[in-house]
C-alpha cells in the first residue's frame, strides 16, 4: 500500500467513524491505531502506547488546562454572571441594541474568566435571554449576538485553544495570552458594532427606545469589583513574574471559588459539580490528545505530511496565501470536527509548514501570530453553519426560536470575523503589538 493510499485510509477511516457518531477522540485513536499497525506492526504499536500517555500527560505545563477549567467552573457555578450582565445592561442599556451590546460586554467579561466558549455562550444566555426578550428583541438578533458573543470566551485569555495550541507548538503561553488581548477586544467592539448597525438597519428587532433603562448604582459596580480583582491579580501576576501561568491559574482558580462563596453563590453540590464538570472536560480534552497523537504518529510514519510541505514549498506561492488557504481548510473542517480536535490533528502537520515560509519576521513572532489566526478561525466555526456549536447551545435554551432564525442572526457577526481576520492577516503588527513588551 503506497504512502499516500494509507494516508487516505487513516483519513477515511477517521471519518467514517465520526459519521457513525463514535466520539472524535475514539475515531482519532482507531484511525491511528490502524495506520500505525499497518506500518509498523503490534511490538512497536504497543511500545508507543506504553510509553505515549505518561510522556504526555507527565507534563507540569499540561496542567494549566484543568485548572483553567475548574476557574470557569467556579465562576459559571458561582453566580458571577448575573453580576456581569447587570453592570453592562447599566453602562450600554440606554443605547438602541443596548442590552444586545450588554450582552456581548458580559462574554467578554465572563470569557476572561472562563477561558472556553460553550461556558460562556450558555451562562450570559440564561442571564440575558429572559432580559432581551423581555424588553422586545427579536430572537433572532437576541440569539445571534448570544452565540457570537460566545465565542469571546476563547478570544481572550485564558483561552483554553490558545494553552493547547502553547502546548503542540512549545510556545510562551504568557506572549500568547498577551497576543490574544488586542484581537479579543477588537471582536467584542466589531460585534457590539455589528449589533448598532443591524438594529438601525432592520428596526423591528430591538426597542427603539429602551421604557425603563437600567440604572448604574453602587451595587452594580460593586458587583464586577471581585471580578477585576480576579483579572488583575492572575494576569498582573503571570506579567510581573510573580507566577507562571501554571501557577496563575491555580490562583484564579482560587481566588475565583472564594469570591463566589463569599458572594453565597457557591453550595456544597455546587462545589461537586464544578469539579465533576472540570475532571469530565480535562478526560475529554487528555483522551483527545492520546488519540492525536496516537494519529499524527502514524501520519508521519507516511512521510506524506513532509511530502506535501515540500510539494506546497514548489509552488512558489507567497507565505501569505499559504496561509489563506490553512485558514480555508479550517474553516471547512470546523463544520465535522470542535475546536480542540481540528488543532491537535492539524498543528503539527501545518505548523512546521508555516514555520519552513518567510513572512519577514522572527520566527517566535510568526507562530504567536500564526495561533491568533488560527484562533480567529476557530471562533468562526463556531457560530458558521452548518453545525456552529454555540449556535445550538443557545438555540436549544430558546426554546421558541427557530434555528434558521439564530443562523440569520450570527450572519452580521461572520460579516464582523471576516473582517478583522483579514485585518490580522495583512497588519500582523495589530495582534503582535503587545507581544513586544512581554520578555
Amino acid at each position: 500500500m503506497t504512502p499516500l493510499m494509507l494516508t487516505g485510509l487513516i483519513f477515511g477511516s477517521m471519518l467514517l467513524l465520526m459519521a457513525l457518531r463514535v466520539p472524535i477522540a475514539v475515531s482519532m485513536f482507531a484511525a491511528g491505531s490502524i495506520g500505525y499497525l499497518l506500518q509498523a506492526g503490534w511490538l512497536p504499536y504497543a511500545n508507543f502506547l506504553n510509553t505515549q500517555a505518561f510522556a504526555r500527560f507527565a507534563s507540569y505545563d499540561l496542567s494549566v488546562i484543568p485548572l483553567f477549567i475548574l476557574m470557569g467552573q467556579f465562576a459559571t457555578h458561582g453566580g458571577i454572571s448575573k453580576a456581569l450582565f447587570e453592570f453592562a445592561a447599566s453602562v450600554m442599556g440606554r443605547f438602541k441594541g443596548g442590552l444586545a451590546m450588554a450582552s456581548l460586554l458580559a462574554c467578554a467579561a465572563f470569557g476572561a474568566i472562563s477561558g472556553s466558549s460553550v461556558a460562556t455562550a450558555a451562562t450570559i444566555t440564561s442571564v440575558a435571554l429572559p432580559e432581551m426578550t423581555r424588553h422586545g428583541y427579536s430572537g433572532r438578533i437576541a440569539t445571534g449576538t448570544l452565540a457570537a458573543g460566545g465565542t469571546l470566551g476563547i478570544q481572550l485569555p485564558p483561552s483554553i485553544v490558545l494553552v493547547i495550541y502553547a502546548i503542540l507548538t512549545e510556545q510562551n503561553i504568557s506572549k500568547l495570552f498577551a497576543a490574544a488581548v488586542v484581537p479579543g477586544l477588537i471582536a467584542m467592539v466589531g460585534y457590539m458594532v455589528a449589533v448598532a448597525i443591524y438594529v438601525r438597519l432592520y428596526p423591528g428587532h430591538a426597542p427603539e427606545v429602551e421604557d425603563t433603562p437600567p440604572r448604574m448604582s453602587l451595587r452594580a459596580v460593586m458587583g464586577i469589583a471581585p471580578i477585576l480583582l480576579i483579572f488583575a491579580l492572575v494576569f498582573g501576576g503571570i506579567y510581573g513574574g510573580l507566577f507562571t501561568p501554571t501557577e496563575g491559574a491555580a490562583v484564579g482558580a482560587t481566588t475565583t471559588f472564594l469570591t463566589a462563596l463569599l458572594r453565597g453563590g457557591m453550595t456544597f453540590e455546587k462545589f461537586k459539580q464544578c469539579f465533576y464538570g472540570t475532571a469530565a472536560s480535562a478526560a475529554m480534552i487528555f483522551f483527545i490528545f492520546i488519540g492525536a497523537d496516537l494519529m499524527n504518529s502514524a501520519l508521519a510514519l507516511t512521510q506524506v505530511p513532509n511530502q506535501l510541505a515540500a510539494v506546497v514549498g514548489s509552488w512558489g506561492l507567497s507565505p501569505l496565501w499559504i496561509v489563506v488557504a490553512i485558514l480555508l481548510f479550517y474553516v471547512l473542517l470546523g463544520a465535522v470536527m470542535d475546536e480542540l480536535s481540528m488543532l491537535l490533528l492539524t498543528i503539527p502537520i501545518f505548523f512546521p509548514m508555516v514555520m519552513a515560509l518567510d513572512f519577514g519576521m522572527p520566527k517566535d513572532m510568526a507562530a504567536i501570530w500564526f495561533g491568533i489566526m488560527v484562533l480567529m478561525t476557530v471562533g468562526f466555526g463556531l457560530i458558521a453553519p452548518p453545525v456552529g456549536l454555540n449556535v445550538y447551545i443557545v438555540n436549544g435554551m430558546a426554546k421558541d426560536v427557530p434555528m434558521a432564525e439564530t443562523y440569520r442572526g450570527v450572519f452580521p457577526f461572520l460579516i464582523s470575523d471576516v473582517l478583522r481576520t483579514m485585518l490580522f492577516l495583512f497588519f500582523p503588527i495589530v495582534p503582535l503589538w503587545l507581544v513586544r513588551f512581554i520578555n
